[in-house]
């Protein structure tokens, strides 16, 4: 019988390789369970993978046979959002069988990340700092150096880290002409005092396509990046910050991305809560909902169309390894003008127009 990871591997291959050399810029939405893990794939087949998962093995697997079925033999760049297991724990795994070339992260904390006087974290983090890898620090402002697409017309990339630690970039001239109307229109929660509130915000472009990932930024912190001025823009993907938590996914926040595509990489109980969908249906651009899992924290009819949703089981704790892990595929047009995305499993695909094109 083939092992787990070969069968993920068979799978991610049939599926990943077609669009390497045609000058895509391709991402991938990797199954771990409502954990992080989300890798890019530049048109000169240069690497990010944004949070690693959990530790264990499963997450791990299932990042090294998306990065190996996309031709990968290393991972040039690996950014760390923030200090929760389920978002660095995979790291030092991973490394094992893919080294890294350069990682991106805020400071590791002293202590326990969230405050906690009793913590395991110091045991938790000790692999991640022993990986051997190249480190700068991730601050409101830096941006990963990555390769200019070959050819004539090639989109220009950049992946460029919007806030972290509370901190955020200086709006433009051209956005503090415009504060944004939403302002204050939505009451505050209670501080966040966990890391979550700490996670790096990252804005992916390419050409006129943008694509955010703000880790696990929650509500207040939300707001502060879109108002009174919307530091980010308009965008053409949005994936759901903190899993589709309903402590994170601030109304205003998603209305003032825009995006066309929400993508959120839940699992069957984490994440995917009604506060998130309902702010997810409050953005009025939002033409399609992507799922990593179907969540069953809500009627099953309050999830996207099953079309739209890779994994359907509803499997936690150690039977979650069963999981066939399908992963959610998005493949951006060389010149950023179109963007195509897929579920393999299931033979959706659909292509959309950029924004700004």
């Amino acid at each position: 019988m083939k092992s787990p990871f070969r069968l993920l591997l068979a799978l991610f291959a049939s599926v990943a390789w077609a669009d390497q050399k045609t000058g895509t810029l391709d991402v991938y939405w990797i199954d771990s369970e409502g954990g992080g893990s989300t890798l890019i794939v530049t048109p000169s087949l240069e690497s990010v993978l944004i949070d690693t998962g959990n530790p264990g093995g499963r997450d791990p697997a299932r990042i090294v046979a998306a990065a190996r079925a996309a031709g990968l033999t290393r991972l040039d760049h690996v950014v760390i959002t923030h200090w929760h297991g389920d978002h660095f724990g995979g790291a030092a795994e991973v490394a094992q069988q893919l080294p890294f070339g350069t990682i991106y992260q805020r400071a590791i904390p002293i202590g326990d990340p969230d405050g906690r006087a009793q913590s395991t974290f110091p045991v938790q983090i000790k692999p991640f700092r022993e990986i051997a890898a190249k480190r700068v620090a991730l601050a409101a402002g830096a941006v990963v150096p990555l390769q200019a697409a070959a050819g004539a017309g090639a989109a220009r990339i950049e992946l460029r880290c919007l806030a972290a630690d509370q901190q955020f970039v200086a709006p433009t001239a051209e956005q503090l002409k415009h504060q944004n109307p939403l302002t204050g229109t939505v009451p505050a929660k209670p501080i966040d005092p966990s890391d979550n509130a700490n996670s790096a915000v990252l804005l992916l472009s390419f050409g006129a396509f943008r694509f955010f990932d703000g880790g696990d930024l929650t509500w207040n912190l939300e707001e502060k990046l879109v108002t009174p001025w919307n530091l980010p823009g308009v965008v053409d993907v949005y994936q759901t910050n903190h899993h589709g938590l309903e402590v994170s996914n601030h109304p205003v926040l998603v209305q003032s991305l825009a995006p066309t595509v929400v993508v959120m990489n839940n699992g069957p109980k984490k994440g995917g809560q009604p506060g998130s969908f309902a702010a997810i249906r409050s953005a009025q651009s939002v033409q399609a909902f992507y799922q990593i899992h179907q969540s069953y924290n809500v009627p099953a009819e309050e999830n996207a169309g099953r079309e739209f949703i890779a994994n359907h089981d509803n499997l936690t704790g150690p039977a979650a390894a069963k999981c066939p892990a399908n992963l959610i595929k998005m493949s951006v047009a060389p010149d950023g003008r179109s963007y195509t995305i897929s579920i393999p499993a299931n033979g959706h695909t659909r292509t959309y127009r950029t924004k700004g094109s």
